[in-house]
């Protein structure tokens, strides 16, 4: 029996002649079917020929869909029924013909050797034509480039044209080529994909995005290695950062904030690797977070309430759930009279107020010297007369300086920080203010918290990509034996994943009102049958 394997996805679209074994599916290149894609499992699936029919095994954690519904045990498969994991659609077609050479995959020709000595050369010719290292930042931002860098390509790939593997894209190849020798190569349209949230380059052959919270892998990579170290210093020379073998790793933002990382060998094995965080040209709203499912209607109205009553608010996650955004939203809430201050690593945050003054870290030169860190920064913005300070996010002793400063004054001030509950917030927040090298005793330090922080607001991605706030809690003070004590306002109850896997559940008021509700109240400010 010949068994044929249509794959539609977002790595490529292939069709294999397969026989009457045991074919398995897997992220694993040992498997007879290999998916590149993070959700999918190192043995995911397999579909074996039983009583001439085809039947299919669920192996994964993710989940294997067949026409839409999980599969569950062993299940019968019928010839030509969608099979869905991640990203792919797979189609398994049975025919009676005896099994044929397994069919080269399409996009092994875009990753072909000789393709790879094709660009290296054109961009060899066109560096020799013009001279482009010698350009500085301004030069390669002028309009007028551009067009006279692709008249130079046009003209090589004419003069080669023999060499060109046949049906190429000419113009499609002259733009990347283009995109390499003045911007960012490969990087440049998944910058401008409105879906793509995140640009993972493991090295200059593979590059991973995030799209709606999962991760896939993409068809672009750079030609060289070259190129792609020359991609990593046209972001961070022109914010005066360097990166050599001296200084190997670095922290910047492009031009529109979108946050960088980069890191080259020796550290980096593989070859230089680059994360791109990239920011979001929308200005979100709590309305839009209630929308798409991030929080409720109650939980949105109370974070607006606590903003324009000056409280303190740690927001809390790991890596990617979303706290920046989160914060990003709850300052548009603050009122356009007040001054603001933000204080971030790389400038991130675009607030709408008039009024704000925003301070990014500095690393030190070559010598050693100059560098500015978010505690400097703190601790000169607090004389700066702020009325709200915004702390990108706290990750070192400069914790204690905002703990001081929500303490003295600056009432309403908002940070981040990386937990996994708001208990573990609040310890992690004793342990950054350790971090001060003050010799302060433990109870001191959790007295400080429990008088300077209100509220902790817990957000996670959850295992389909979404982001959640999980947790809302009041920090309610110490108990006796000096522990901070977290009255939970709020909370996410999980129920399970619906077929396609998107996670199921809702959320639940705890029935606690927080004490600064009822300040308001008797203030005035707030009615008492609106008090959530």
């Amino acid at each position: 029996m010949r068994i044929d394997v249509e794959i539609a996805g977002p790595e490529r679209e292939t069709r294999r002649g397969l026989g009457a074994e045991p074919i398995t599916i897997g992220r694993d290149t040992s498997n007879l079917v290999p998916l590149r894609h993070g959700a999918v499992s190192r043995r995911h699936a397999v579909v074996e020929v039983e009583g001439g029919g085809l039947w299919i095994s669920d192996l994964s954690s993710n989940g294997t869909f067949l026409s839409g519904q999980r599969i569950r045990g062993r299940t019968p498969l019928s010839s030509g029924a969608d099979v869905r994991i991640a990203d792919y659609v797979l189609r398994f077609l049975a025919s009676d013909e005896a099994p044929g050479p397994p069919a080269e995959p399409a996009a092994h020709a875009a990753d072909d050797d000789e393709m790879v000595a094709l660009r290296r050369r054109t961009h060899r010719k066109l560096l020799e034509r013009m001279d482009l290292q010698k350009l500085g930042p301004e030069d390669l931002r002028d309009e007028r480039l551009r067009p006279r860098v692709e008249s130079e390509l046009e003209q090589i790939l004419a003069a080669t044209a023999d060499a060109l593997p046949a049906g190429i894209d000419r113009a499609a190849l002259r733009k990347e080529l283009a995109d390499e020798a003045l911007g960012l190569g490969p990087l440049e349209d998944l910058l401008r994909d409105e879906e793509v949230s995140e640009i993972m380059v493991l090295d200059r052959r593979t590059i991973y995005v995030e799209r709606r919270g999962r991760l896939e892998l993409a068809r672009a990579m750079f030609s060289s290695d070259e190129s792609l170290r020359a991609a990593i210093e046209r972001i961070v020379t022109p914010l005066g950062r360097r990166i050599d073998e001296s200084q190997p790793l670095v922290d910047a933002r492009l031009a529109d904030g979108s946050r960088v990382n980069a890191i080259i060998p020796p550290l980096a094995i593989r070859g230089c690797c680059l994360t791109i965080r990239k920011f979001s040209r929308r200005r979100m709203d709590l309305g839009e977070l209630v929308e798409l499912g991030t929080l409720d209607e109650r939980m949105a109205r109370l974070l607006e309430r606590a903003v324009l009553a000056r409280r303190n608010i740690v927001i809390s996650g790991g890596t990617g759930s979303g706290k920046t955004t989160l914060l990003n939203v709850l300052s548009q809430v603050i009122p356009p009279g007040e001054r603001i201050v933000t204080v971030e690593d790389a400038a991130e945050l675009r607030l709408r107020q008039p009024h704000v003054v925003s301070l990014e870290t500095r690393p030190a030169n070559m010598e050693g010297k100059g560098d500015f860190s978010i505690r400097d920064l703190v601790r000169n913005c607090l004389r700066m007369r702020p009325d709200r300070i915004v702390v990108g996010e706290c990750r070192g002793g400069e914790a204690l300086d905002m703990l001081q400063a929500m303490n003295t004054g600056h009432d309403g001030s908002l940070t981040t920080l990386h937990a996994n509950s708001p208990r573990e917030a609040t310890a992690r927040l004793e342990t950054l203010c350790l971090m001060a090298g003050l010799d302060l005793p433990a109870r001191a330090i959790r007295d400080q918290i429990a008088s300077s922080v209100h509220l902790v607001v817990q957000i996670a991605r959850l295992s389909d990509g979404s982001r959640r706030v999980t947790s809302i809690a009041e920090v309610a003070g110490t108990d006796e034996d000096g522990r901070v004590v977290l009255e939970e306002v709020f909370t996410f109850a999980r129920r399970g994943s619906a077929v396609d896997g998107s996670v199921k559940g809702e959320f639940r008021a705890s029935g606690y009102l927080p004490s600064f509700l009822r300040t308001l109240v008797t203030s005035g400010q707030l009615e008492a049958e609106d008090i959530l």
